[in-house]
């Protein structure tokens, strides 16, 4: 092998550690223009509402399921934290979505962040864990019938 092929593929070699490891960032995002942005791209189609735990639905709140989760990580390579954030955070909504079409409930109250189980509370954020090569949502909440 060539001096000029050995140099460089040490080069590379001692950049792979520094890449994979790599410490996620914790950032703390606005919920409501993810929302609103999925709901304007069809990611979910607004037949149920979601409120992040401090917010509370008007009216009666008849809890179907007590305990839902979701956890989607998304590719982070060469994105901006808030883009890949919001796309993660979108693929979660539609995954709550979903299970409360099923469970016939029409809402999603009392979500709360809760990436590896350490639970992030807060009226308008949500949290996300973005790194090098892939951004993470954990969230848990309750699925209910609203008027």
């Amino acid at each position: 092998m060539h001096a000029v092929h050995k140099t460089v593929l040490a080069a590379l070699l001692l950049t792979l550690p520094v890449a994979s490891m790599a410490a996620d960032r914790i950032v703390h995002l606005n919920f409501a223009d993810v929302v609103a942005e999925a709901q304007k791209n069809g990611n979910i189609d607004g037949s149920v509402k979601f409120y992040l735990a401090g917010n509370t639905p008007q009216g009666s709140v008849k809890v179907v399921k007590e305990h839902v989760s979701a956890n989607r990580k998304t590719n982070a390579f060469g994105k901006k934290d808030a883009v890949s954030c919001a796309w993660v955070l979108q693929s979660v909504l539609t995954a709550l979505q979903d299970e409360a079409k099923e469970a016939g409930a029409n809402a999603v109250i009392d979500i709360v962040s809760n990436y590896d189980d350490v639970e992030y509370k807060d009226a308008e954020n949500y949290e996300c864990h973005a790194g090098f090569l892939m951004s993470g949502v954990q969230m848990k909440a309750k699925l209910a019938k609203i008027p």
